[in-house]
C-alpha cells in the first residue's frame, strides 16, 4: 500500500515563479499530454506563491440523523478549509476534481493563488471523496452532476454560515478544476435560481464535457495497459519504481516533487503507454475508494455482501482488491444507474448519461457570460470533437493552450495569471 500510497502522490507540486502578465509565446517544455499530467511544470515556469497561507481547518455535520457505519467512523463529519484575508474581500469557493480532498496538492495551489491575490478561499472536496460521500452525499451514490452538484450546493450554504462571523465578504466567485469545474457549472445554473450567492463570475478548469465518456477515457488507460491481472500491476509499480529509484539516486532530491518527475522522464523517456497506464491506475484507485465507500454507505452488495457488517478491526484488504476490478463502466452499470432509475421510473440509460454531460445544460453555458473556461488543445478526458465543441459554445469565453494534458499545466505562471486575471477584472 505504501508503494501504491506514494504513486497517488507523484502528482504533488509546488509554485515558485511569478508573472501576472500573460506573455505572447506560451512556452510549457512538456509535449506529450499523458507525461504533462503525471509530471505537472517543472520549477521554472511554475508561479510564485507564498509557501503558506491563513487558512483554518473546519468540520461540518450536514446531516443531524446520519447514521454512519463503523468502518467509516472518521468521516462523520465533512472536512473543508477557510483561507482568509483580515480585511473585507471576495470569496471563491473551488471544487476539487475527481476522487480529491479539499486539501490535495491541486487545491493548494489553487487556494494559494487566490489568496495571494486578496481572496477568501473556501476549498470543497470533491463529492466523489470518501469523505463526502459519507457525511454530505445525500444519495451515496456519487457521480451524478445534478444530484451531487445540490449536495455541494447545501455544504456551500453551511459552510458560509459557518464562517459568516469570522470574515467580511464582498462578493462570491466560484471554481473547480476536472470533475470540479463540470460541478461548478451545474452549481452556478443552480444558484440562478436559489440566489445565495449570486456569482460574479465563474471559472471551469479542465472540465469533461461528458463524464460518462471522460471515466471511460481513463478506464481504457487502465484496461489497455495493464489489466485486471493484479501481478502485470505488480510488475507495473516494481519496474516503475525501479526506474524512478535509479533517477533519485543520480539526482540531487528530497522528494517526489514535480521536479524529480519530470527529470525521470527526460532521463528515461518512458513510451506514452506507460505513462497512460500510470495515469489509468491512479484514477482506478480513486475510482476503488469511492466505490467502496458508496457500497458500504449504501449497503448496494457490490463490493461488500449486504449481510456484511465491517467494524473498525475488519481487515478491508481484500475488499480493496476487489474494488480495483470494477471499472467506473461497471459502477454505472452495475449500481449507479439501477439507483437512479429505480427512482425516476422510464430513465433510459442513454437519458442518463446525457444527465452527466455539460451539453445538458448547454443553453445556459450559452448565454452565462459570467461563466468562463480554461483548458488544454491536447486534453486527455476529451473525446475527438469534445473540444471544438467547447469552444463553439464558450466562444470568447474560452481560453484554451496548446499543451499541458489534463491539468498538467496548472500551476504554470501563465496560468495562474490568467485564473487570477479572470476574477479580478
Amino acid at each position: 500500500m505504501n508503494r501504491i500510497k506514494a504513486l497517488i502522490l507523484l502528482g504533488a507540486f509546488s509554485l515558485t515563479q511569478a508573472s501576472w502578465a500573460e506573455p505572447d509565446v506560451y512556452v510549457y517544455p512538456v509535449w506529450s499530454p499523458y507525461a504533462a499530467t503525471v509530471v505537472g511544470t517543472p520549477a521554472r515556469y511554475r508561479a510564485e506563491l507564498p509557501e503558506e497561507v491563513r487558512v483554518t481547518h473546519l468540520r461540518l455535520t450536514v446531516f443531524e440523523d446520519r447514521e454512519v457505519p463503523d468502518v467509516l467512523w472518521y468521516s462523520e463529519e465533512l472536512r473543508y478549509s477557510l483561507a482568509y484575508q483580515k480585511e473585507k474581500a471576495p470569496l471563491i469557493f473551488v471544487i476539487a476534481g475527481t476522487g480529491a480532498g479539499y486539501n490535495d496538492a491541486k487545491m493548494r495551489v489553487l487556494q494559494k493563488a487566490f489568496f495571494q491575490a486578496g481572496f477568501h478561499v473556501i476549498a470543497l472536496s470533491s463529492p466523489t471523496h470518501p469523505n463526502f460521500i459519507v457525511s454530505a452525499s445525500s444519495t451515496g451514490v456519487p457521480g451524478h452532476l445534478v444530484t451531487d452538484s445540490r449536495d455541494l450546493y447545501h455544504v456551500m450554504d453551511l459552510a458560509w454560515q459557518q464562517v459568516q462571523d469570522r470574515i467580511e465578504v464582498s462578493d462570491f466567485y466560484l471554481t473547480g478544476y476536472s470533475l470540479g469545474a463540470a460541478q461548478a457549472a451545474f452549481l452556478s445554473k443552480l444558484d440562478e435560481d436559489q440566489q445565495l450567492f449570486n456569482f460574479r463570475k465563474v471559472l471551469l478548469i479542465n472540465p469533461p464535457l461528458s463524464l460518462y465518456t471522460s471515466t471511460n477515457i481513463l478506464d481504457d488507460m487502465f484496461a489497455k495497459n495493464l489489466g485486471d491481472d493484479p501481478e502485470a500491476i505488480q510488475r507495473f509499480l516494481d519496474r516503475m519504481f525501479g526506474a524512478f529509484s535509479e533517477v533519485y539516486r543520480k539526482g540531487d532530491f528530497v522528494s517526489f516533487t514535480g521536479d524529480f518527475l519530470y527529470a525521470a522522464y527526460k532521463e528515461r523517456k518512458p513510451p506514452d503507454e506507460r505513462v497512460a497506464a500510470l495515469i489509468g491506475l491512479v484514477f482506478r484507485l480513486s475510482s476503488a475508494n469511492m466505490v467502496f465507500t458508496s457500497d458500504v454507505m449504501t449497503n448496494f452488495g457490490l463490493i461488500k455482501p449486504k449481510h456484511v457488517k465491517l467494524s473498525t478491526t475488519d481487515s478491508l484488504t481484500d475488499y480493496f482488491k476487489v474494488a480495483t476490478r470494477v471499472s467506473f463502466h461497471d459502477y454505472f452499470n452495475e449500481m449507479f444507474a439501477p439507483y437512479f432509475k429505480a427512482k425516476e421510473h422510464g430513465l433510459t440509460d442513454q437519458e442518463l448519461i446525457e444527465m452527466l454531460s455539460l451539453k445538458s445544460i448547454e443553453s445556459y453555458l450559452r448565454r452565462a457570460e459570467k461563466i468562463g473556461l480554461v483548458t488544454n488543445e491536447d486534453e486527455l478526458i476529451l473525446a475527438p470533437g469534445e473540444l471544438d465543441y467547447l469552444r463553439q459554445v464558450f466562444g470568447e469565453r474560452a481560453k484554451i493552450y496548446p499543451r499541458g494534458g489534463h491539468c498538467g499545466n496548472l500551476e504554470h505562471r501563465d496560468n495562474v495569471a490568467f485564473m487570477v486575471r479572470y476574477f479580478m477584472r
